[in-house]
């Protein structure tokens, strides 16, 4: 019998083929490797499928679903989530790179400081994997609550967070198009009370042209949207908070 993983790494995919293998690759090359690794494909057109159906006959702790038809982030990681054995659900982008000691560093700053909820610092790169030069969350922010995580005082990047499922409980990410991961943050910081940033960059996140994270615009929607549709924030507070969001997307370091 296989023994039951104690993390379970949660990836959605669509045309991922050009960076998939890197991203798969920094998995395989972890330091720790008591993990499986869940992908639910949203109906790629570009051979992702069959790259993912040919790595499920080499790794048998890689499981790969793909959705019956196109249906969005939130879907594809609720699939993936709801088949984890772990008791850690970590998040990996089908862009984004785990430098080798993520999760053998990360898992023992969680368990040292008991927290539910953590993620990490991290780096941008380029389409071909250049640094930018940029490290987001670069400053030690401590334990993060919900009012700064609404502020924005951190932000949470996906392929860094790790869940302990043992203190929040089962979760699914709420269905939203886009910006269901920030939404999925406070709904378990809500559980737990506080958040805790590992200072270490870990995580390397690939921008690329045409991504929905780089228009300006359409992030300040998603989070004025959120605010008040899904954490039901009155005007006034939403307000406040989204002045806090925008100073910070301006002048963050």
């Amino acid at each position: 019998m296989q023994k039951t993983p104690t993390v379970s790494i949660i990836m959605a995919t669509y045309n991922s083929s050009g960076y998939l293998m890197d991203t798969i690759n920094s998995i395989l090359e972890q330091s720790y490797t008591d993990w499986e690794l869940l992908i639910t494909d949203d109906c790629s057109n570009d051979g992702t499928y069959r790259m993912l159906s040919a790595l499920t006959a080499e790794h048998e702790n890689i499981h790969v679903w793909q959705n019956k038809k196109n249906s969005g982030a939130a879907i594809s990681r609720n699939n993936s989530i709801v088949n984890a054995k772990g008791r850690y659900i970590a998040f990996l982008d089908s862009d984004d790179i785990w430098h080798n000691k993520k999760l053998e560093l990360h898992l023992q700053y969680m368990q040292q400081h008991q927290a539910g909820l953590s993620f990490t610092s991290y780096e941008l790169i380029d389409e071909n994997s250049a640094p930018l030069q940029k490290i987001v969350d670069k400053q030690d922010l401590g334990w993060v609550d919900y009012q700064n995580l609404l502020k924005k005082k951190a932000t949470f990047g996906c392929s860094t967070v790790i869940v302990d499922t043992n203190l929040t409980g089962d979760f699914q990410m709420p269905l939203l198009r886009t910006g269901q991961d920030y939404a999925t943050w406070l709904m378990l910081i809500k559980r737990v009370d506080k958040a805790l940033h590992f200072p270490q960059t870990l995580t390397s996140y690939r921008i690329t042209p045409g991504s929905i994270s780089r228009n300006k615009f359409k992030k300040a929607k998603r989070q004025w949207q959120i605010y008040r549709q899904q954490e039901h924030l009155n005007l006034y507070n939403a307000l406040i908070n989204f002045l806090f969001y925008a100073y910070r997307a301006v002048f963050r370091r």
